[in-house]
C-alpha cells in the first residue's frame, strides 16, 4: 500500500495550518477605532457568517491567499453573533450588507468591498 500512498498523495503527515492575524470585531465602538487607526494603517474587515458554506469556502480562500507580510489591521466580524456591529458597519462605511464580505478602509472611508467570490480578487498589497 505504500506506493500507492506516495503515488496518489495520500501523505499521513499533517498539514501546517496558516494562522491569520484576525482582530475579532465584537462592538459597535470599535469601528471608531478602526476608523481612527485607518489614518495610519490599512484596516480590513471580513465579514463572514459561520452558517454559510459558501462563506466558509471563500474565507478558507482568502485565508490560502493572505500575505502574512502585510503591515494591516485584519479584523473577523462574526456577523450571527455580532449582529449589531455587523449592521452598524454597513452604516458606517456605507457599505450593502453582503456575506461574505471584504472591507477595505483607508483614511475613515470604504475604498473598496466586495462579497463572495470578488473578495479574492481585491489585492491587499496596493494598499499595504
Amino acid at each position: 500500500m505504500g506506493i500507492f500512498n506516495k503515488l496518489f498523495g495520500s501523505d499521513t503527515q499533517p498539514k501546517e495550518k496558516k494562522v491569520l492575524p484576525w482582530i475579532p470585531l465584537t462592538s459597535v465602538e470599535a469601528l471608531d477605532s478602526i476608523v481612527q487607526k485607518s489614518k495610519t494603517k490599512i484596516q480590513v474587515i471580513f465579514k463572514h457568517s459561520t452558517r454559510c458554506g459558501i462563506s466558509s469556502m471563500v474565507m478558507n480562500q482568502f485565508i490560502a491567499m493572505y500575505d502574512l507580510d502585510l503591515n494591516i489591521d485584519l479584523y473577523y466580524l462574526d456577523l450571527l453573533n455580532y449582529r449589531e456591529v455587523s449592521n452598524e458597519t454597513g452604516y458606517k462605511f456605507q457599505v450593502m450588507h453582503q456575506s461574505p464580505q471584504l472591507i477595505v478602509v483607508k483614511n475613515g472611508i470604504a475604498v473598496t468591498h466586495a462579497s463572495h467570490g470578488q473578495i479574492n480578487e481585491i489585492n491587499l498589497n496596493q494598499f499595504d
